[in-house]
């Protein structure tokens, strides 16, 4: 076969007339096809000799029979064959002693230096080589070509990878290159370590008609093809062009893979790994692009020269585009280069999609004069759309990343290509917006007025045709919306803004200079899209249809946003609150991440001015009516799938567009995630509907145990009526069974279906309160009321508070309204004195004090704001008629605060004292301390006892219940505001309530931090408070702290002792002496002190009765003695004689009393520190 090379001229001389191993030869070799060996021609066979001789004279290692008569037929084929005889002559030679020869050379080579003329193979030459080849017999012509094979190996190891060609008649006489090429390739397969495949493939490569030996060896050798590609690949030069050596290497290397075209896309594999030869690889590709039958579709060279450039390998990428940028250097820019025939097969796969037709209508719209042989690209077919995008694609690589500098004939026909026109589909949308976008990017292709004009008039036509190609082709995101956006872009100057989009479009980062966009900004500013044109026709695009994030590219709330954040619809007087609703209501799931910024720069719209001097350009807002008719069908009981018109996703657009125009009247405040700023805006203005309580209560409602419950829904309980559940709860005096069956059933029932019977659930709650109501039914009651505040709170709370008030006989119950109840919170705790000893409603109650106590709060903030304006205008009216005040003014702020606090502290008191027993109960035994007592009784006791026993039973009571849901409550209210605490007891309470709040409520041991400062107080009452308070979370909390503060107690009670009057002291010490017993018991080391303290006391007490009748004196002795030796009295507090014998402490002196207080406590701390208490 005859190949011409298509590489550099010195490799065309050589190969010529010189006849390569045909593909149809080698795969023959390679799959050892003896039927097809057999049908080579002779000249074909000559080439393969080497290989088929050894194959038929060397023992094989296949011994099958089939192998037996292949070989039959292989010495039938070589028998006629005359050449053979010359091989087999080889074959014969000793390569024993020929390799021990060619090692010894090799040492005197090294040894004398590369340049040494000795040779041990070849030695005493009469003649030129090729007249000693002639002459010689087999033994000596392996000799002379192992010899001068071995010579050019050893320059090439070392010359350091620089290119040499070296001159040798043996490898450049034609008449005895197929005898060289016979010696080659026997030595070679004879000496595989003396002459590595590679090595010698790598020195072929040095001298004439090197690639034709290579083929030859390859061939010869075919399962080395592999290995002999990566290994020239691997040594290759990164830029191959560069330099002869690269060009020769590219060109052998190229023949290889004609002779084995299977493995040519595999080669051009290797070249990719290892960054070298990259001409290699476009010639590979440019090969194999000639031989594909397809026509239509993207071609392999568009394929691969597209991944190198838009691939991620950065490595690659830079590789590649070296290439080029050093092509277009070279003067040398003929048809021998590989990069100007890959420009030129681009170039034609172009020109071959883009048919000529003549258009009059362009002309027409171009409204120029053109002359009449014009001839217009138009009307691209929709087979080559695909394929005209990825041409766009690889030239916008080539020119943006790889440097490329188009010719003019490139340039025109490329802008011919962009400025065509795609048929209407998916894939003509694309390469539209590409097409676009390259103009952008690359300016410089529209260099004369008249591709100006083309240009201007095709942009005309998208503008045209965009509503067209976005109904036909279903694609949401069209074109036109991306004019739209370049257009304000322009006009705001946002040049990075566009350099951005026009990157993401064409997804590449390439580098874009701002000044190149200068022309095109005032062809679109001033030509085809003024500020009044972008604006009137914003308005008019279609909404998208169910926007979501999985809807990509740019759509029309891209543009919509760009103009609201440049005021242009308030400039030019359009309104855009329509399309800005419909778009709304037209979102679903998940939420595109354009919708919030566009609700928040809207809101900014509507009330802020677009200018001072022109307050009154604000857009419109959303109207009421339109907000109620998005929530259509929410509430509508059975019916409420068929009654929703619109997603959840746009009512709760339309909710937090609602919240934040609210928010932004009073504040102005700007909110980012929906989530986030539904609840930020939830939590500030409507703080009772963020009840944490709530929304774990509506995670048991929606979770799997309601889902199993739904189950178990018979047709029964759907059966049941508001007005059946009225009569049977008319029946309660009479039978509970049927009332408890209805409730049953309707716990069953989802939130939104229970809100038709909320009515009649509220309303009767007041007979519940009535004795001999079964627990079950009031806890039932209380479960559905919770149910139905996940879905209608506020309405809920009105109808539950009037439903609890007195009756009071003669006298008409007023009806609250949620106004009522925000302003006065504590009119829920002005309810039916019965509800305070009924604890599932008690339960409803709290629920309901804490969550008005909140939107008190809220509601006061908003009035402030609200009202701010005119005070600001009243207190300047003031100051101007009155004139500069001398003492600090209290503020609004401070005003608001005071009522709150106020407001917090008198409901906190009203629930400590509804803590407290009635009459009723203290009658019945009832004691207000018994958990303190119960859990001392567990701490303190080992075994059972019978007090123990009853502190038990006072647990199982209605007090109990309602004390322990009052504490919880209490404990959220100090938590979330300490401060509420610190008013509390500073106020006070009754210190019967001590035990119970100190145990019941958590978070008390926060009044540790403002003890100290209620001990300094100067009223008496308050000091004994804080000493009583003190005792109490001593032994609840003994803390390092708590031992601090207790001895700062007993410290004040030491100096209060030298300060107090006999009245004073008596009231003081009285009801603080106890208090020192548990500071004892919780803290050891204070017994010294206290211990002190009460000797002092006793003393100062008989010092003052001193000049009375009665002598006091054997009880200070007594005293004195206790102290001295406690062990002789530890036994005295147990004798119930000695602890409650009769005294007739009436008669006594106040003194004298305390004395005997004073002797009680300390041999009762005595006997606790005996007992080891």
């Amino acid at each position: 076969m005859k190949v011409l090379c298509a590489g550099s001229t010195v490799i065309m001389t050589e190969c010529t007339s010189l006849q390569f191993v045909s593909p149809f030869a080698f795969e023959a070799m390679q799959k050892v096809d003896v039927v097809r060996l057999a049908s080579l021609s002779d000249p074909e066979l000559r080439l393969l000799l080497p290989c088929l001789v050894r194959m038929a004279l060397c023992a094989p290692a296949d011994q099958s029979q089939s192998w037996a008569q292949d070989k039959k037929l292989i010495l039938r084929l070589l028998s006629g064959v005359e050449a053979v005889n010359s091989i087999v002559a080889l074959l014969s030679v000793d390569f024993h002693a020929l390799e021990q020869d060619a090692s010894k050379e090799q040492q005197l080579r090294h040894k004398l230096g590369g340049g040494s003329g000795e040779s041990i193979l070849v030695s005493q030459l009469q003649h030129g080589l090729t007249l000693e080849f002639e002459h010689s017999d087999s033994p000596r012509r392996l000799r002379l070509v192992l010899s001068e094979l071995l010579a050019i190996m050893n320059k090439v190891s070392e010359s350091s990878g620089e290119f040499f060609f070296k001159s040798s008649e043996l490898f450049e006489s034609p008449v005895y290159l197929e005898e060289a090429a016979d010696v080659l390739c026997i030595l070679q397969a004879e000496l595989p370590s003396l002459l590595p495949i590679v090595d010698v493939a790598e020195a072929l490569l040095h001298v004439r008609n090197g690639a034709w030996f290579l083929c030859l060896l390859v061939a010869n050798v075919p399962d080395s093809f592999n290995e002999v590609c990566r290994g020239l690949i691997k040594n290759g030069e990164r830029q191959d062009e560069e330099s002869l050596g690269g060009r020769r290497r590219t060109d052998a290397l190229r023949f290889l893979c004609k002779m084995n075209p299977s493995q040519a896309l595999k080669v051009r594999g290797m070249v990719v790994e290892e960054c070298h030869l990259p001409g290699l690889g476009v010639a590979l590709t440019l090969d194999h692009t000639k031989n594909e039958a397809s026509e239509d579709g993207v071609s392999d060279l568009v394929c691969f020269v597209s991944g190198l450039l838009l691939g991620t390998n950065a490595k690659v990428r830079t590789w590649f585009g070296t290439f080029i940028r050093n092509g277009q250097q070279r003067k040398r820019e003929t048809s021998s280069s590989v990069l100007w025939q890959m420009r030129r097969q681009l170039l034609l796969e172009l020109m071959g999609i883009l048919p000529t037709v003549r258009s009059t209508r362009i002309v027409e719209e171009a409204d120029v004069e053109m002359e009449p042989n014009v001839s217009v690209y138009s009307g691209l077919k929709e087979e080559h759309v695909v394929k005209a995008s990825a041409l766009l694609r690889l030239y916008c690589a080539l020119m943006g990343i790889a440097g490329l500098k188009p010719t003019e004939e490139e340039a025109e026909q490329l802008l011919q290509l962009m400025t065509s026109r795609p048929p209407a589909t998916p894939a003509g949308v694309r390469f539209v917006s590409l097409s676009f976008c390259m103009l952008l990017a690359f300016s410089t292709l529209v260099s004369t007025p008249e591709q100006e004009q083309l240009m201007v008039v095709w942009l005309s036509w998208m503008i045209k045709e965009e509503a067209y190609f976005e109904s036909t082709s279903g694609v949401s995101a069209s074109f036109g919306e991306m004019l739209l956006l370049v257009a304000m872009y322009f006009h705001s100057n946002q040049l990075s803004a566009i350099i951005d989009l026009v990157c993401s479009t064409l997804g590449m980062k390439i580098v874009i200079k701002p000044s190149s966009l200068s022309r095109m900004k005032t062809i679109f500013t001033q030509e085809i899209f003024t500020e009044q044109v972008v604006t009137a026709h914003a308005v008019r695009v279609p909404v998208t249809s169910n926007l979501s994030a999985n809807i990509t590219g740019f759509l029309p709330i891209h543009c919509i946003y760009q103009l609201l954040r440049s005021r242009s619809f308030t400039k030019h007087k359009v309104s855009i609150k329509d399309w800005i609703y419909r778009q709304l209501c037209e979102t679903s799931t998940p939420l595109h991440p354009q919708l919030l910024p566009l609700i928040d720069v809207y809101i900014n719209s509507i009330l802020t001015p677009a200018s001072k001097s022109n307050p009154e350009a604000t857009n419109q807002p959303v109207t009421e009516q339109e907000i109620l008719n998005i929530f259509q069908g929410v509430i509508g009981g059975d019916n409420i799938r068929l009654n929703q018109r619109f997603s959840i996703t746009a009512q709760l657009l339309v909710l937090y567009y609602t919240l934040s125009y609210e928010e932004a009247l009073l504040a102005n405040t700007k909110t980012l995630g929906l989530h986030s700023a539904l609840l930020r805006l939830l939590a500030t203005n409507y703080p009772h509907l963020c009840i944490v309580d709530d929304w774990i209560c509506e995670e048991e409602i929606t979770g799997t145990d309601a889902l199993l419950r739904r189950m178990l829904l018979t047709s029964n309980a759907k059966n049941h009526s508001p007005k059946q559940l009225q009569e049977a709860f008319s029946a309660v005096p009479v039978s509970h069974t049927q009332v408890m069956q209805i409730l049953e059933h309707l716990t069953l029932l989802s939130a939104s279906e229970l809100i038709p019977y909320a009515e009649v659930l509220t309303s009767n709650m007041n007979q519940l309160l009535n004795s001999g109501v079964p627990r079950r039914i009031l806890q039932t009651v209380n479960k559905l009321w919770m149910v139905l505040n996940t879905v209608m709170p506020r309405r809920l709370w009105v109808m539950t508070v009037n439903a609890l008030q007195p009756s009071i006989k003669f006298v008409r119950q007023q009806k609250y309204t949620q106004n009522d109840l925000m302003i006065d919170p504590l009119i829920v705790l002005r309810c039916d004195q019965r509800v305070y000893r009924c604890p599932p409603l008690m339960d409803i109650t709290l629920h309901m004090l804490n969550g008005y106590l909140l939107a008190s709060k809220a509601y006061l903030s908003a009035h402030l704001k609200e009202t701010a304006e005119q005070d600001r205008l009243s207190q300047n009216n003031t100051i101007g008629l009155v004139g500069q005040t001398d003492g600090p003014e209290v503020t609004r702020e401070e005003l608001k605060n005071a009522l709150l606090a106020a407001q917090d502290s008198a409901a906190v008191q009203i629930l400590l004292e509804i803590c407290l027993p009635t009459e009723d109960e203290k009658a019945k035994g009832v004691n207000p301390d018994s958990l303190l007592r119960n859990v001392q009784s567990v701490i303190t006791a080992s075994t059972p006892t019978k007090g123990m026993e009853e502190g038990e039973d006072n647990l199982l009571c209605n007090l109990r219940e309602v004390q322990c849901l009052i504490c919880c409550l209490l404990h959220q209210m100090y938590i979330a505001d300490p401060n509420i605490a610190k008013l509390v007891h500073f106020q006070g309470y009754p210190c019967e309530l001590l035990p119970l709040t100190v145990a019941g409520i958590p978070s008390m041991h926060i009044c540790l931090d403002f003890i100290p400062e209620l001990i300094a107080q100067p009223e008496l009452e308050k000091q004994i408070f804080a000493i009583q308070l003190l005792s109490h979370l001593c032994i609840q909390y003994a803390l390092p702290k708590s031992l601090s503060v207790a001895r700062l107690a007993v410290n004040v009670m030491g100096t209060l002792l030298t300060v107090l009057t006999q009245a004073k002291r008596y009231a003081f010490f009285m009801p603080t002496l106890p208090s020192l017993v548990s500071f004892c018991r919780a803290f050891p080391p204070l017994y010294e002190d206290i211990m002190s303290l009460l000797i002092q006391i006793g003393q100062v007490c008989a010092s003052d009765v001193a000049t009375q009748t009665r002598d006091i004196d054997p009880i200070i002795t007594r005293l004195q003695q206790i102290k001295e030796k406690p062990s002789g009295w530890s036994g005295i507090c147990k004798d119930p004689s000695y602890k409650n014998g009769p005294r007739d402490t009436g008669s006594m002196d106040p003194d004298v009393q305390l004395c005997h207080c004073i002797e009680s406590t300390i041999i009762e701390i005595i006997n606790m520190s005996v007992s080891g208490i």
